[in-house]
């Protein structure tokens, strides 16, 4: 029998022309938040570690990172109750989640976040900032102050990319850029290393990893395929893709050898994703890494009507809310108006997170919002006029509606109270100083979360919720964290539990004998 297999192996992996054979302990597959940080893990640890990438480069590191009790948020005297915490990220899911892997995140992140300034940041300059003036204004506007921010002079982001690859060439880390997983290979129940492709000679080869193999690919927002069959919605309410390198490789690689993944769909999206004026949402989808067309004034409460000039939500809501409120409505797509006194509303607001005004945003004034503003006038997807009838012809929305609409919003802007959706007093706003401007807004898939399930040593489970032995996974390939939208009322919980999970599952792998 196990010549058998031998055999059956041998002649599945002869079919690829296998030109090279290469020899490490820990494969990370995957060069981005998780896969960096589980590979400097496990070569801390001393074992071999190989980095496979498919692009050029590595994945952009994210500059805001969550954490609970982390150096940072000592010095800043910020305090969060873990408890609180986990309760509100599984609530926020309904309870569609593994609540053991949210406290392994919330007792592990402060070592990650930590590592991160001490071996990374520090050493070039920089350190890390806690945010901590997050609030809670409604039950859905509740905020935790676990954003820590890589900066320098406290007062703008710094970029630590380049600064993390370097540390993690120091340990010892071998990256191979432009060479894409093709399948793993399980041996005898064990997962034994992957048959990949080297890009840059159309070549393929054989990587054997004896202490394991760990998934950190970044789930599959970028292949269209899978989005049809794993969360159709996304296709709908989404007209930008802002992660084209996930096309979901190492979730299916996993499930070949009979992984499973989470049930229900998980996604981050951004409610700044301008539409020229009259689009539809099935005939617009762009894949682009470099935030084409992004508002960030998108993000913040002003009126939002849908395409029948009918406002339809509370404007005060996570990022997602307002996409996914507007996906049950006509054609999908929203529209935004405001009026020229919008600059002197930012500080009023008191948005968080990427879409906070002031560092540790990324507007650095509202003198710079309004700029950024300006610049989609003059391409044409913001529109400006001088009157409400003539901003509603140029926006294709019905006139006596929208002015039916502008006209309540002001009565309820004058009362301080939203007698119709609820919103804080403190974030209704007129529209009563020309000019006015509109535009129409859809939503940005910046990545998906359902991923592989795992259990809290970071391995992937079988249909039998077993782990299938040296086969790990962290980041966007890992599931059973999110469900449905993102909390982004907890700032930079992505980034941290990938980082996070990226070092359990590199410290994992490299104890294995």
């Amino acid at each position: 029998m196990e010549d058998k297999m031998k055999k059956s192996e041998s002649s599945h992996f002869d079919s690829y022309d296998i030109r090279k054979t290469i020899e490490t302990e820990v494969l990370v597959i995957g060069a981005g938040n998780a896969g960096l940080m589980a590979a400097a893990a496990a070569a801390e640890k001393g074992a071999k570690t190989v980095v496979i990438e498919k692009e050029k480069t590595i994945n952009l590191m994210r500059l805001t990172i969550g954490g609970i009790n982390t150096n940072a948020q000592k010095r800043a005297g910020v305090e969060i109750n873990k408890y609180d915490l986990v309760e509100y990220l599984a609530g926020f899911a309904q309870h569609n989640v593994d609540e053991s892997l949210l406290y392994q995140w919330v007792d592990n992140s402060a070592e990650a976040v930590n590592w991160l300034e001490d071996n990374v940041l520090k050493p070039n300059g920089a350190h890390l900032r806690s945010e901590p003036d997050a609030k809670v204004s409604n039950p859905i506007y509740k905020a935790f102050p676990t954003q820590n921010d890589a900066t320098i002079d406290d007062k703008t982001f710094a970029s630590y990319g380049k600064w993390f690859q370097k540390k993690v060439e120091e340990l010892g880390v071998n990256l191979a850029f432009e060479t894409s997983l093709i399948e793993l290979i399980k041996s005898h129940g064990v997962v034994t290393g992957v048959i990949a492709k080297d890009l840059k000679r159309n070549e393929y080869l054989r990587i054997n990893a004896s202490k394991g193999v760990i998934l950190c690919t970044g789930g599959y927002s970028a292949n269209k395929e899978l989005l049809s069959k794993w969360n159709p919605l996304a296709l709908k309410k989404n007209i930008f893709n802002d992660s084209p390198r996930n096309d979901g490789i190492g979730i299916t690689s996993a499930m070949s050898l009979g992984a499973i993944k989470d049930e229900l769909p998980a996604v981050c999206v951004f409610d700044r994703g301008l539409a020229p004026v009259g689009t539809k949402t099935e005939d617009m989808y762009v894949q682009t890494d470099r935030y084409t067309d992004w508002l960030w004034l998108g993000s913040h409460p002003l009126l939002k009507v849908n395409l029948r000039g009918e406002r339809f939500a509370n404007e005060s809501t996570p990022y997602e809310f307002i996409v996914n409120a507007a996906s049950k409505q006509p054609g999908y797509l929203y529209a935004m108006i405001w009026d020229g006194n919008f600059g002197e509303y930012a500080a009023q607001f008191h948005t968080l997170g990427c879409a906070r005004v002031g560092f540790p945003g990324y507007m650095a004034s509202a003198e710079k919002l309004v700029e950024d503003t300006e610049q989609y006038v003059d391409k044409g997807l913001v529109v400006k006029a001088e009157t409400i009838e003539e901003l509603a012809e140029k926006m294709q929305l019905p006139v006596e509606n929208l002015k039916k609409t502008i006209k309540r919003n002001n009565e309820l802007a004058k009362k301080g109270v939203d007698e119709d959706f609820g919103k804080e007093a403190y974030r209704l706003t007129p529209i009563d100083q020309a000019p006015y401007y509109g535009c129409t807004l859809g939503g940005r898939l910046l990545c998906t979360f359902d991923g592989l399930r795992i259990n809290k040593r970071m391995e992937v489970l079988d249909e039998g919720y077993e782990p299938i032995k040296h086969l790990y996974a962290a980041g966007n390939d890992s599931g059973g964290f999110f469900c449905g939208s993102y909390p982004d009322r907890v700032p930079g919980t992505a980034a941290s539990h990938a980082q996070t999970f990226g070092r359990l599952a590199g410290k994992q792998a490299a104890s294995n004998k």
